[in-house]
């Protein structure tokens, strides 16, 4: 590895075992200011900036007791709730494990199992006023396909959310670009009083990543 001057642009060399394409990982990361960022922040991932900067813009966090972050791993975007929110109850969920935070419940299993809803409501001891999800499906290489994917996934969510949520109550969701597509908008437009696409300074500009804050929960309608 080769670096530039203090403060100066990275380059790594391609090492034997390591592809082109992990090199310019590498190579990104070291050069990334919000991944230096995290790190003398103590946050696990840059990601934690997507919520922060999501949370100045839209006021997530306001007066939020009950918090679910659908998706938790690496734990970024819950050491930001807990760093603003330090008396919230917070639940997280994720496949892959995820190292404890403190005041954090976290629970290593699959969203999409049916017993999923029950545990974090259990865990979290009330109506959350605030769900998060970070999730996205393990990508293939098809955009067509991946979009897809990932958006059953925000669709799981949503339907979560609106079976959980306080009144009042705010959703946030990671999409594709182009956002969630136009009958979930109109879904979610049913249930919050606003709904927004935004894409945070923080979010890679190359990134196809978007997020979707569905805020103002009406409550479920009637028929639903």
């Amino acid at each position: 590895m080769s670096r530039g001057g203090s403060g100066g642009h990275q380059r790594v060399r391609t090492a034997r075992n390591r592809s082109a394409q992990s090199t310019r990982w590498l190579e990104r990361q070291l050069n990334d200011p919000y991944v230096r960022r995290a790190k003398a922040e103590g946050y696990r991932s840059r990601a934690a900036y997507k919520l922060t900067e999501l949370d100045e813009r839209f006021g997530l966090l306001k007066g939020a007791k009950r918090v679910v972050d659908l998706g938790i791993a690496p734990g970024g975007w819950s050491q930001v709730v807990r760093r603003r929110l330090p008396k919230a109850a917070v639940v997280g969920i994720d496949l892959l494990p995820v190292d404890p935070i403190d005041g954090v419940t976290i629970f290593q299993h699959d969203f999409m199992d049916d017993a999923a809803p029950g545990m974090l409501i259990d865990a979290l001891g009330g109506a959350p006023d605030l769900v998060l999800s970070d999730m996205a499906a393990n990508t293939v290489g098809h955009p067509q396909t991946d979009a897809l994917r990932t958006m059953a996934l925000v669709e799981t969510a949503f339907a979560f959310a609106i079976e959980v949520l306080a009144p009042g109550g705010t959703f946030v969701a990671k999409v594709f670009a182009g956002g969630a597509d136009s009958s979930l908008v109109a879904e979610m437009k049913r249930h919050f009083t606003t709904v927004k696409h935004a894409k945070p300074p923080a979010s890679r500009k190359g990134s196809v990543e978007w997020f979707v804050v569905a805020q103002g929960f009406k409550g479920r309608a009637a028929g639903d």
